[in-house]
């Protein structure tokens, strides 16, 4: 049961330790997925429950356990808000591309304000 948390743990220490140590932009947008799919899985580790059914109640006795709706909402959410914000940094990162010639943030001297 414990697995779960263990898991979301170690990715999110991987994609920190990765966001610490990186030298270019693409690098840093693939460790922050990695770190924010660890919220994946702890949501949905918070949101298990054994033998329980989807939470659709046509033709569902009353008492029957479910899932968790929220759990599931807010897990599809945050994947929506990790891809608006990779797609933005990526778009950050090919602007700076066009006027530095480099994704290394060491290199970009012209950025500095």
């Amino acid at each position: 049961m414990m697995l779960p948390y263990a898991v979301a743990i170690w990715l999110f220490l991987a994609g920190l330790y990765g966001i610490a140590t990186t030298r270019s932009v693409i690098h840093l947008v693939s460790c922050l997925l990695v770190a924010q799919s660890s919220t994946y899985v702890l949501l949905l580790a918070i949101g298990f429950r054994s033998s329980a059914t989807a939470p659709i109640l046509k033709g569902v006795p009353p008492g029957t356990p479910m899932v968790d709706p929220m759990v599931q909402a807010l897990a599809l959410t945050d994947i929506v808000v990790g891809a608006t914000v990779s797609a933005l940094i990526l778009v950050f990162a090919v602007q700076a591309h066009k006027r530095t010639g480099s994704v290394s943030p060491e290199k970009m001297n012209k950025l500095k304000g």
